[in-house]
């Protein structure tokens, strides 16, 4: 379906909307009224659908209206702030600019006569398209009254000038089938008091070219893009460029960190103590109180003169340059009246930073009305460009773009219009206004978080008109705003739908199937379906809407495109019953996903206990389970394809895999119970997911499938327990099927970056970052309810606290202090232990993966693995890792928990049993090591060594799980203890409180001795498991009974799948316990009478492959009856085995590892661009107070390679931009002078060659003589010749060629500040760089070079 362009409205009381679709493969208008010849279905030549993986084919050249002075054709407002925070849009005429009439009548309308008729242009097999509504009420035009015509067939109408006015409570455009063929398209907008308006101000270009016409320059479609470059505040100053600080006296310092150079801006109102504010400006440091005003402006003024502070109450402001010139000041006095009103004294100057960024510092000062009123401002000048990854020429000025979050926080995405720009560059935009927030435009760390910037500008505009306020039926107790908005509904049977460049804005409602977009019971939409050209959805800008983004309801093989879906509420991408499969999202931009209220899964707390209509009796809700779900992707089938997708912030989950145990809502009976949790995953590559309060991705749980009934009283579809366990076919008898998670991004989600509940489950190439917790796996599971499952992840980075710090507000709730001392945003809590990865049930696996940023703080624990907190359930020692690189920055490698806020009391049974396998010792230094719980005494023995900053301890031995099923009572506590420790027991209390049988996990060690008792009578059935027991594994067990017990023993197999039982042995009574416990393979168990224990041989039989828990053919098991009399006594000795001394397995210190050259991920960066290489760069240098701190010395990293400075001078390090190989180093011992500055010319001109990366350091910069303004900086990408601080410190990170790279960065600080760092990952052959086709070769070459290398006058000590 093509949406094409005519503005409506509706009039008269009461009236709905009029709309205006276009149906059908019908010629697309060209101008106005003209048609574009188009190939019938099937004809020679005719091109078909691209893949998304293919270049999109050029479209049909459509004539551009005259622009006004600005260059735009179209105007947007803001959207207004209702209370709560939530941007609400307001309904906004279009303002069209149309071309000269050249079509009807006066003005370009219809001539008085002519055909009023909607456009219904014919199709080449005759089926055309009618418009069917009530009876006509009057409808108006600017040039005579609209008379209805009866149809003529082959007419289209002649679209004019002006609005098209009509009226009526309903309008369906249908295109039915010539000859009695049934079907057809049914495309609905449907409301009640809304208005859509589709302007045609720029018209959308077709995504396929007509047969035999040459295909045009095409405007690129507004995809979303990724900034090149970070945009909004500083670190920590100035916060908000634009905003105002302070109201009192005094005065402050403005520090651009770009300049590097102080700016002094004082604001002074001298007079009597008690009507001086004290500290004017401090908010976000930017400014900083001097006592007394005159002190800034003396420091400010030129050398050698005083600026002396104004008398009395004069009003006065100033702003300079510390150390500058008279012309460097801006200063500006007025004289007091006796009236208490001066106006103000302004001074303003304009300062240029070495990046080009241009910003204006204003300090004001006056009295009105005896008031005082002074502070200081600081903005942009001249608009802010962003520098964007890819081209955006065909992005106009008066187009309105999003950018994303890229903190905690989704209410940090900010919307801009963009301004006109001759100056940009073909991947460049100015924006109108400045960004209240930091929005990160760089790879931080190795891990892309580069914002999203989306256009939500379209050629063609849909939305509904809105009150100014909530009304009716309408959810008024959660919105404050009119959530009544428009929708479009297809159905199955049409001839076509392909929407492309279509704005929908104020769409959708809180009511079930009324959607922006919706594809309702559809069936197969793609060649399955007949179609020689699939369905698909391109390039729409779905903002500000009342419900999802694009409902996709038993609908198979739709393509969603390019598309935006942008501060909606419910779930934005929405998949619905969970038949719903081989659907493909390539390259969408979701953000600012809000609660709704239609399923239980789209609403938050409030909403979650509010509504209760639907659920059975006086059931209460719990919303942390049953609701709290909304996600911008809500992908309720696993066989759908999502590729380089961006969730950017949703109130619950960026992107939910969530499984329908059976066929939901219209779809019910479709496929038998179970299919979807067993269904292959799709393609899932190169998504990101950030700003996310729950999690980024989710992977595990389910809908309730029931009714609410007296046995469930919970709403149904409310979230559920579910876990994914792919097969071929769908079929559990069948192998299974790794699902794939390739190049995950997440980053700055509060609580976890990605979980994933299941099994066969592999991550690989991914970056995790500033999440709660980076990544938790947890195995579909707990024996015995699966067949022994694993989850992975490989070849992936985890940081901890990035560089990315953050910037307050966007409802951040927390901010504190990070691990390098600096102010941070924090996820969930100040005191919350942030964990990279966590380990839940297992086995897991983790292989070549790298740690940077976890260090522990005074507030919060932060390790680099850690566990499930408050956890019940059994883990595996099947958990293992392998080839891991910690790097220096990681203060905490494992932890294990303390008791405390967070973890509890630390004392629940999986809490207890954590453990994991370090097969090569990348984490622990020793290989062949497991490493559990300090306070674990089954693992325990001498040669273990304990590690008290991790509350644990690394063990060598064989270990494995004993499941123990107990029943009658099902509610005792467990004391477990291995002989050898008996004073050490583990107390279990169980996970299964209540249900028919009581279950407990504890890790053992193999081949030996256990004592099992209880903290009452023992249960009257005990069912023992060897599980993670090879063939030939064993245990000694003894459990505590009344001594007048009887036993039945029985060993048997049971097969889960089936359910049956086989090879069913009986234990026999034995003599003693010497012959019971001596392993001959006997069936024999000993009951001992004077000390109540049963003493029985437990060993695996069977031989089991893989992560499976037991055999193919089943799990051995012991099943122990036990016939008990009231009253007897339970009493047991604490040991029944003989003593002995406790002998260790190979001592741990024994077998330290040595240094791992494989370990880590392969990868330098994770990025959403996976082809380009890129480079990672450290410059450290010293001034002169470093040096006389005796600080190491100054440095410039290369990736892993390290070059050392130990002289006095600035250091030259030249790359090639296209290799990343060095080709060049050189020292000057000197940087001041003209012989310096000719010196530095001469290298940086002659020597260093085009398409160079120049990697500058300094070290103890010696005295500035004169004038040492270098200009030859400026052939390197600074905005402004250098000059040097005396005794400061300089980095730079430059280029030298025909482009100007946005990564270019300039660092000149004086003596009193931080020395000058930079850190940062640089792209290698950018297609600006016009790289030579060789260059591959030696770029491989570059990445394989690590080393040390010192550039000195004299010998420098090693470094760490």
């Amino acid at each position: 379906m093509c949406l094409c362009a005519v503005s409506v409205q509706t009039r008269g009381e009461g009236a709905a909307a009029a709309h205006v679709l276009r149906a059908g493969a019908a010629p697309r208008l060209r101008g106005c009224g003209q048609q574009v010849p188009t190939a019938t279905a099937g004809s020679p030549g005719q091109p078909r659908l691209l893949l998304p993986f293919a270049p999109d084919p050029d479209p049909v050249p459509v004539p551009a209206p005259p622009r006004d002075a600005s260059g735009s054709s179209e105007r947007w407002q803001r959207i207004r702030a209702l209370p709560g925070g939530r941007p609400v849009p307001r309904p906004v005429a279009t303002r069209l600019r149309h071309p000269p009439s050249r079509c009807g009548g006066p003005g370009g309308g219809p001539a008085p006569g002519e055909l009023r008729r909607l456009p219904l242009p014919r199709h080449p097999r005759r089926r055309e398209a009618g418009v069917r509504r009530p009876p006509p009420r009057a409808a108006h035009h600017p040039a005579g009254p609209l008379h209805p015509h009866p149809r003529r067939r082959g007419a289209a109408h002649r679209l004019g000038a002006l609005p098209l006015r009509l009226a009526g409570h309903h309008l369906a455009v249908r295109a039915s089938r010539r000859g009695g063929g049934s079907g057809g398209l049914r495309a609905e907008v449907r409301g009640r008091g809304w208005r859509r308006r589709a302007g045609a101000s720029r018209p959308a270009a077709p995504l396929l070219d007509p047969p035999g016409q040459d295909p045009p320059p095409r405007r690129a479609p507004p995809r979303p893009l990724l900034l090149r470059e970070a945009v909004g505040q500083p670190r920590a100053q100035p916060p908000h460029p634009g905003r105002r600080y302070g109201a009192g006296g005094g005065g402050g310092a403005l520090r651009h960190p770009p300049a590097a150079r102080r700016v002094p801006a004082a604001a002074s109102l001298p007079g009597p103590p008690a009507r001086r504010q004290a500290g004017g400006g401090r908010r976000g440091g930017l400014c900083r109180p001097q006592p007394h005003a005159g002190d800034a402006a003396a420091a400010a003024g030129p050398p050698g003169q005083q600026v002396h502070r104004p008398p009395g109450l004069q009003p006065w402001a100033l702003v300079g340059i510390l150390g500058g010139d008279q012309g460097s000041t801006a200063e500006e006095k007025r004289d007091y009246h006796g009236n208490g009103t001066t106006g103000l004294a302004v001074a303003r100057r304009d300062f240029l930073t070495y990046d080009g960024t241009r910003f204006t510092v204003t300090a004001f000062s006056g009295w009105i009305k005896g008031v005082p009123h002074n502070g200081f401002k600081v903005e942009v000048s001249k608009g802010i460009i962003l520098h964007l990854v890819d081209e955006v020429t065909s992005w106009l000025p008066g187009d309105r773009i999003v950018v994303a979050s890229t903190d905690y926080s989704m209410h940090q995405a900010e919307e801009f219009n963009l301004l006109p720009c001759p100056e940009c560059k073909s991947n460049q935009v100015k924006i109108d206004g400045s960004p209240l927030y930091l929005h990160i435009g760089e790879v931080i760390d190795g891990v892309d978080m580069r914002a999203e910037v989306g256009l939500l500008t379209r050629n063609i505009l849909i939305q509904g008109e809105m009150e100014d306020s909530c009304y009716g039926q309408n959810q008024c107790q959660f919105f404050s705003f009119d959530t009544f908005g428009g929708h479009i509904k297809i159905l199955r049977n049409f001839r076509s739908v392909h929407m492309s460049g279509v704005e929908l804005k104020n769409m959708g409602q809180q009511i079930l199937g009324s959607y922006p977009v919706h594809f309702h019971l559809a069936e197969d939409v793609d060649e399955r379906g007949g179609y020689e050209r699939p369905t698909y959805l391109d390039n729409l800008s779905i903002h500000h809407c009342f419900s999802r983004c694009v409902a996709i309801h038993g609908t198979h093989g739709l393509l969603v495109k390019d598309t935006i879906g942008y501060d909606t509420l419910g779930h934005c991408f929405f998949l619905e019953d969970g038949t719903e499969q081989r659907n493909t999202f390539y390259h969408n931009l979701g953000l600012l996903t809000r609660s709704g209220t239609i399923l239980p899964s789209d609403r938050n707390e409030a909403m979650c206990l509010a509504i209760r209509s639907h659920v059975y009796g006086n059931y209460v809700p719990v919303p942390s389970t049953d609701c709290m779900a909304v996600s911008t992707f809500w992908i309720a089938n696993p066989n759908n394809n999502l590729i380089e997708n961006a969730a950017a912030g949703a109130q619950d989950v960026g992107i939910w895999y969530i499984f329908h145990r059976v066929p939901t809502g219209q779809s019910e009976g479709q496929y038998p119970e179970g299919q979807a949790e067993h269904t292959p995953l799709g393609v899932f590559y190169n998504n990101r997911v950030h700003s996310n309060f729950k999690a980024g991705l989710f992977i595990g749980k389910g809908v309730k499938t029931m009714r609410a009934s007296a046995e469930d009283p919970r709403e149904y579809l409310t979230v559920d327990n579910a876990r994914f366990r792919p097969h071929q076919d769908a079929d559990p008898e069948k192998p299974r099927v790794p699902a794939v998670i390739d190049g995950l991004i997440a980053f700055k989600n509060n609580d976890h970056g990605a979980w994933a509940r299941g099994g066969d489950i592999i991550f690989r190439n991914s970056g995790f970052s500033d999440n709660g917790i980076g990544l938790t796996l947890a195995s579909d599971g707990t024996f015995p309810t699966d067949e022994g499952s694993s989850l992975e992840v490989t070849r992936s980075v985890f940081v901890g606290e990035s560089s990315n710090f953050g910037s307050q507000g966007g409802q951040n709730s927390y901010w504190g202090k990070g691990a390098n001392g600096e102010y941070r945003t924090l996820p969930r809590n100040k005191t919350f232990p942030i964990r990279g990865f966590q380990i839940y049930d297992g086995p897991v696996r983790m292989a070549k993966c790298t740690f940077k940023k976890f260090t522990p703080t005074v507030d919060r624990y932060s390790s680099a693995i850690g566990f499930f907190m408050k956890n019940s359930w059994q883990i595996s020692p099947q958990n293992n890792v392998s080839q891991i690189l910690m790097e220096k920055s990681v203060g905490l490698k494992v932890f294990f928990g303390r008791s405390g806020e967070w973890f509890g009391n630390n004392d629940n049974d999986g809490d207890k049993m954590s453990v994991f396998h370090d097969l090569d010792g990348s984490v622990t230094g020793y290989p062949d090591t497991f490493i559990g719980r300090a306070d674990n005494y089954l693992l325990r023995h001498p040669g273990c060594l304990t590690v008290p900053r991790w509350n644990g301890v690394m063990c060598t031995g064989k270990f494995a799980q004993l499941y123990i099923q107990a029943r009658r009572p099902e509610n005792l506590t467990l004391s477990i203890a291995r002989a050898a420790y008996h004073s050490h027991p583990l107390r279990l209390q169980g996970v299964n409180r209540g249900a028919p049988y009581q279950q407990y996990q504890p890790v053992v060690m193999l081949e030996q001795a256990y004592i099992i008792r209880w903290d009452g009578r023992a249960p009257e059935d005990v069912i023992l498991y060897p599980i993670n027991f090879n063939r030939g594994d064993w245990l000694r067990v003894a459990l505590c009974y009344p001594r007048e017990a009887v036993f039945q023993v029985v060993a048997d197999i049971y097969q889960r799948r089936t359910g049956t039982v086989h090879s069913v042995k009986h234990y026999l009574a034995a003599a003693s316990r010497a012959s019971a416990l001596n392993g001959t393979g006997q069936r024999l168990f000993f009951f001992d009478r004077a000390s109540g224990y049963l003493f029985v041989h437990l060993q695996a039989h069977e031989a089991r492959k893989g992560h499976s828990y037991c055999s193919q053919q089943g799990c051995e098991r012991i099943k122990i009856t036990a016939h008990m009399y009231p009253g007897d006594s339970w009493s047991c000795d604490p040991n029944p085995f003989p003593q002995r001394p406790v002998s260790a397995q190979r001592p741990v210190s024994q077998h330290l590892a040595g240094g791992c050259q494989v370990c880590g991920a392969p990868q330098l960066a994770i990025t959403s661009t996976p082809s380009v290489k890129y480079v990672r760069i450290q410059i450290q240098s010293l001034s002169r107070a470093d040096v006389q701190n005796r600080s190491t010395s100054a440095f410039i990293k290369v990736n892993d390679t390290v070059f050392l400075f130990d002289s006095r001078g600035i250091f030259f390090l030249v790359l090639d931009a296209c290799s990343g190989a060095v080709v060049s180093r050189w020292h000057f011992d000197t940087v001041t002078g003209e012989n310096a500055a000719s010196a530095v010319a001469d290298y940086v001109l002659t020597v260093i060659k085009e398409r160079s990366l120049v990697l500058v350091c300094s070290r103890d910069i010696a005295e500035v003589v004169g004038s040492s303004e270098m200009s030859v900086f400026t052939r390197l990408g600074s905005a402004k010749p250098i000059v040097f601080h005396k005794e400061g410190s300089f980095a730079m990170l430059g280029y030298k060629g025909q482009a100007k790279p946005s990564w270019i960065k300039v660092l000149n600080h004086a003596g009193y500040q931080k020395a000058a760092s930079l850190q940062h990952y640089v792209p290698l052959r950018l297609k600006e760089y016009q790289c030579p086709a060789d260059a591959d070769e030696s770029l491989k070459f570059a990445f394989s070079q690590n080393r040390w290398e010192h550039i000195s006058a004299e010998p420098a000590a090693p470094r760490d």
